[in-house]
């Protein structure tokens, strides 16, 4: 009984780390229009209300006038007291994909 119930509880913490992992590695797209597009707008242009109040510039701007590495110092670290940071929450290869994505919407 007592192997049962342990194989029971490491199958069960085996797929509550599966589980976390997933929701670790959605993919940029995700990860941009759950923490990103209320300001910026799902196509990045900045045309919500939250983004036009706080005079968030559309990413044809933005993509023009800073590098992809500007960029993610900015995701990790926040900018102003209008943008959160990301560095804690994200891991690097995360905010490089979600840079890569919002840059990819200037095209």
């Amino acid at each position: 009984m007592t192997t049962f119930l342990s194989r029971i509880t490491t199958g069960g913490l085996l797929l509550f780390g599966c589980a976390l992992a997933a929701s670790a590695q959605k993919d940029p797209k995700d990860l941009y229009l759950d923490k990103c597009s209320a300001c910026h707008g799902p196509d990045g242009a900045g045309n919500t209300a939250k983004g036009k109040k706080l005079k968030v510039k559309g990413v044809k701007e933005t993509a023009a006038k800073m590098s992809a590495a500007d960029m993610t110092k900015v995701v990790q670290n926040g900018k102003g007291t209008d943008m959160d940071a990301y560095g804690k929450e994200f891991n690097a290869d995360q905010i490089k994909g979600l840079v890569e994505y919002y840059r990819s919407l200037a095209k």
